[in-house]
């Protein structure tokens, strides 16, 4: 297992959709595990595979929800959101790639997921809670959106300013 390095925004690679995973094979066992070993090394609760640069819809998550007692190690590989509730929720979230920003985000309370273990066993799941949300977060990753995406355009720009004007003085 390795850590791989976390894409932080402005990155392109975060802004592009991921490709479905075809083949569930070693490699893909692989960046299964390190996806585990580099959001666990961050520390986070969920990774998506553009995050590490990695383009394929591949999802990680590993929590303590009380609300989905069987929230622990979760890998999802082409996940697809099969269902949403109509009442939603307000929580704070971060993220990964945007580090040590915190915002409040509204999305859908209850989500149904249907996705593929890395094995390849196909597994419809319900979440709610920080599972709900977490799942959702990590699944926009692969279609190219970020959490931020849902603040008002102000906030939004603040955010991105930030980081670009970071991304500037790195270089």
């Amino acid at each position: 297992m390795a850590v791989r390095e976390i894409l932080i925004l402005p990155d392109p690679l975060l802004r592009k959709v991921a490709e479905p995973v075809e083949a569930f094979d070693e490699d893909l066992k692989k960046t299964v595990d390190d996806m585990f070993e580099t959001m666990y090394d961050a520390p986070g609760i969920g990774l998506a595979g553009p995050q590490i640069g990695y383009m394929k819809r591949v999802v990680v998550i590993d929590l303590a929800d009380e609300e989905n007692p069987d929230s622990g190690k979760i890998a999802m590989v082409n996940p697809e959101i099969v269902g949403l509730s109509e009442e939603t929720e307000v929580s704070e979230e971060g993220c990964l790639s945007i580090p040590e920003m915190y915002y409040e985000v509204e999305r859908p309370a209850e989500v149904t997921v249907k996705y593929f273990t890395p094995e390849g066993k196909e597994v419809t799941r319900h979440a709610t809670g920080r599972l709900a949300v977490c799942m959702q977060h990590e699944i926009d990753h692969l279609d190219g959106v970020l959490y931020i995406d849902y603040l008002s355009r102000l906030k939004r720009d603040r955010v991105n300013k930030k980081f670009q004007k970071k991304a500037r003085l790195a270089s």
